[in-house]
């Protein structure tokens, strides 16, 4: 009998310890999306195709991580044309990078609903430390994160060659994101 009470001890000590939960992310409620200007003129366009992976703990927020992947090839700008020229080497360069990637390093409390998150982001090869406010709320059951993360497209490479003249396309971009999830 006391090696199953030890057993049982130690998994709900492991259970314990592990902190924050997964949560499945709900794709049809969640969306990725890059907003720029282009001859000054405010674009949003969609991403089609990226996950979520969210462990995370309401009441402990620090034990909290996730991740996100974007397969660049899926920015839709609702012109075919102008969806083929983004993912070509000039822009996102799919083919050699096929997907940007988000990696928490933190995730701290910033209030009520409120988180600050921080990470390694990586786009077209390029890597750096990002942070960004978050918001939480429950909704419907779900757990929903919320945010914007500016970044400069230059810094990635993003718009080589003639492009890099932001006359047409602004250097300026912000990632906007939902996230809806459950466990």
């Amino acid at each position: 009998m006391k090696p199953m009470k030890a057993l049982l001890l130690g998994t709900l000590l492991a259970s314990a310890l592990a902190g924050a939960a997964p949560l499945k992310t709900d794709p049809a409620r969640s969306s990725v999306s890059a907003v720029f200007k282009q001859m000054n003129v405010p674009v949003e366009a969609k991403f089609k195709n990226f996950s979520a992976q969210i462990d995370y703990d309401a009441a402990k927020p620090a034990a909290s991580k996730a991740s996100v992947e974007i397969q660049t090839a899926s920015l839709d700008l609702g012109d075919a044309d102008m969806n083929k020229e983004v993912a070509k080497k000039e822009w996102f360069n799919s083919a050699q990078f096929p997907k940007a990637s988000f990696v928490s390093t933190s995730i701290t409390p910033a209030g009520a609903g409120k988180l600050t998150v921080a990470g390694t982001l990586t786009i077209k090869g390029k890597a750096a430390n990002v942070s960004f406010p978050l918001s939480t709320k429950t909704e419907g059951g779900k757990q929903v994160f919320e945010g914007q993360l500016p970044i400069r497209r230059l810094a990635f490479n993003i718009g080589e060659g003639e492009w890099k003249d932001t006359s047409m396309v602004a250097d300026e971009v912000v990632i906007k994101f939902r996230v809806s999830a459950a466990p």
